[in-house]
């Protein structure tokens, strides 16, 4: 998953996985995203976690920090900086928090203004964010300004995504927030940025406080992905997503019950080499496939497999997700095994 770079998270709200796959009041989701996507068949959020403001934080903080309610920012404010933004600050990588309903607040946005809510912002709830007045204006913004930045290129490259009280299908149920992505994912998927390496998820933050606890939606759009209604089966939490954005991003240490969880990998393809078969000269031809545009890759072979006996026939940047290698050493051997790397 380090070839994707830039990731869009849209978070919805409270509803149960049985009440949005095969409900007929969304046909965008059921006709149009899962044959193309992979997606969860048992995602649920850690410890029957209630209300939202508990499941945002365990989402970039891998830890609720034992709140259990949704009470505002100046309330439950931490002074930790044991969260997701911080590690994406500490080593150069953009992100930006899109909200429905922030447009015309002043910051720090701590009242409750339909259909904004405290609770769909959860680095408000650390120090370091909520008394910067300047780093949180430039990383907190209105839903409105997504479109430009992706029509200009100038994407960060986490973008989280809070469709507000009403799109999320927290007011208006599951039709509501069908029709609201219908409207609004194409134009992510049109991007350049999605197009070449990125991913959207779009989940639940939690179920609709039915017992037994339901599972809840986590649905994964990305020409790196296994795709095609891929279904995976494994259980998976919040801790699962958070370990992925890290794995993503190379981001450590791993926050909270990211450290105990089992990544999103299952989702997507992976980093891979597909022989191409040889030329008429005894050379070999490899394709890598499932790579990160614009990282460096090594190509790498060995006629035994040791754990140190590996030789780099080919050092790559590519600026697509695969790329063809020659490996001349083919002639001189009879059996040849080959390996790719990112680099740093």
């Amino acid at each position: 998953m380090s070839d994707i770079r830039t990731v869009f998270l849209i978070v919805m709200e409270n509803q149960d996985w049985s009440s949005i796959k095969g409900n007929p009041r969304c046909p965008y989701l059921n006709h149009t995203l899962l044959p193309q996507a992979s997606y969860c068949e048992h995602y649920a959020s850690p410890l029957s976690l209630h209300p939202t403001l508990p499941n945002y934080l365990w989402l970039v903080a891998g830890t609720n920090f034992g709140i259990r309610d949704n009470s505002p920012p100046n309330v439950r404010v931490q002074d930790t900086t044991n969260h997701l933004a911080f590690l994406l600050d500490q080593a150069g990588i953009s992100w930006k928090h899109y909200q429905v309903g922030l447009a015309g607040l002043s910051y720090p946005p701590t009242n409750i203004v339909y259909p904004y809510h405290t609770a769909f912002n959860p680095f408000l709830y650390f120090r370091n964010v909520l008394t910067n007045v300047d780093y949180g204006r430039a990383h907190i913004r209105p839903y409105e300004e997504l479109a430009s930045d992706l029509t200009n290129g100038i994407l960060a490259r986490f973008n989280l995504i809070s469709p507000g009280l009403w799109h999320s299908m927290h007011d208006s149920g599951p039709a509501g927030g069908d029709a609201w992505l219908a409207g609004e994912v194409p134009k992510i998927m049109a991007s350049a940025a999605y197009q070449g390496d990125g991913a959207v998820f779009i989940m639940w933050d939690e179920d609709d406080f039915g017992l037994p606890q339901s599972n809840i939606g986590m649905i994964v759009l990305s020409p790196l992905a296994k795709g095609g209604g891929y279904q995976s089966v494994a259980p998976y939490t919040h801790s699962s997503t958070l370990r992925t954005l890290q794995n993503i991003f190379g981001v450590r240490p791993y926050l909270g019950d990211a450290a105990k969880a089992t990544d999103l990998g299952d989702l997507f393809k992976p980093l891979r080499l597909t022989s191409l078969g040889h030329r008429s000269d005894g050379g070999f031809i490899l394709r890598a496939e499932a790579v990160m545009s614009n990282r460096t890759h090594y190509v790498e072979a060995s006629a035994d497999l040791s754990l140190t006996n590996w030789t780099a026939i080919s050092t790559n940047v590519p600026t697509t997700t695969n790329f063809k290698v020659f490996d001349p050493g083919a002639r001189q051997t009879p059996r040849r095994f080959y390996r790719v790397r990112e680099g740093p």
